[in-house]
């Protein structure tokens, strides 16, 4: 009885698990903001493009 008690307060103390999952929660946290960040950046990218599209247009249509 008294090895299975201490294999059971090994496996209590062991961190290794919670550690993995510690970085596991690291990286989703980093894809959420990256996603974000991407997400929000794309409306003005769009806008951008939209207006440098308008304006080679004009220089054809207008020169």
């Amino acid at each position: 009885m008294q090895k299975g008690c201490q294999i059971f307060t090994d496996y209590l103390r062991d961190e290794d698990g919670a550690t993995a999952i510690e970085y596991g929660l690291i990286a989703a946290l980093i894809g959420v903001g990256i996603i974000t960040g991407a997400s929000a950046m794309s409306e003005s990218v769009n806008g951008m493009f939209a207006d440098v599209d308008g304006d080679i247009n004009n220089a054809f249509e207008n020169p």
